[in-house]
């Protein structure tokens, strides 16, 4: 696969050409398969989803943002990351409402955590949290977004926000320590 293959096809996408995400889609798969089963492998509560499960819906989702600004690969899984954050959120929420909720404890974000290590039911109260700091500072939101739920590298994601990589490490640092704040607030 050559980036310039994906960018150009990427372009077309974005072009309003819908038929072109099956190719993306199809020269990605690795990539996104690789991370889905990266993200869900930490997940041994959620038996619902397999890597090829999660790819699949995220490809649903993928047809109803078409058309939506994407100029490269890193670009493509910053926004695979943002779809495989609603698959995995709409499945904890109906695990959630099945249980019927309460006594959820809360969930701590550090460097080294993905949100799939915790109990998948707690996925609902930190993504609220995530959707709180968006409304603060939507930069913040989408560099958790992509390093937590899509697994991007420090450096992709600085590439996919034309950022710098300090600007990532600094903002990622203080978007944790918010949401922790956030986190243990909503607990009381």
């Amino acid at each position: 696969m050559h980036q310039h293959d994906v960018t150009e096809l990427l372009h077309r996408w974005r072009g309003g050409e819908h038929e072109v995400l099956r190719e993306i889609v199809s020269l990605l798969y690795e990539p996104l398969r690789s991370l889905a089963h990266q993200r869900l492998r930490r997940a041994p509560l959620e038996d619902s989803l397999n890597t090829t499960g999660l790819v699949h819906e995220a490809y649903l989702r993928f047809v109803d943002v078409a058309g939506v600004s994407s100029d490269s690969r890193e670009h493509f899984l910053a926004l695979g990351s943002r779809v495989m954050r609603g698959v995995l959120v709409d499945h904890a929420r109906a695990r959630v409402a099945a249980k019927r909720g309460g006594g959820i404890p809360v969930v701590e974000l550090h460097e080294d955590t993905w949100i799939a290590q915790v109990d998948i039911d707690r996925v609902t109260e930190l993504d609220e949290a995530l959707s709180r700091l968006e409304e603060l500072d939507e930069r913040q939101a989408r560099m958790v977004e992509q390093r937590y739920f899509g697994g991007l590298s420090l450096e992709e994601i600085a590439r996919a926000m034309d950022v710098s990589l300090a600007t990532v490490k600094r903002d990622l640092r203080s978007a944790r320590a918010w949401l922790a704040a956030d986190l243990r607030g909503s607990a009381r």
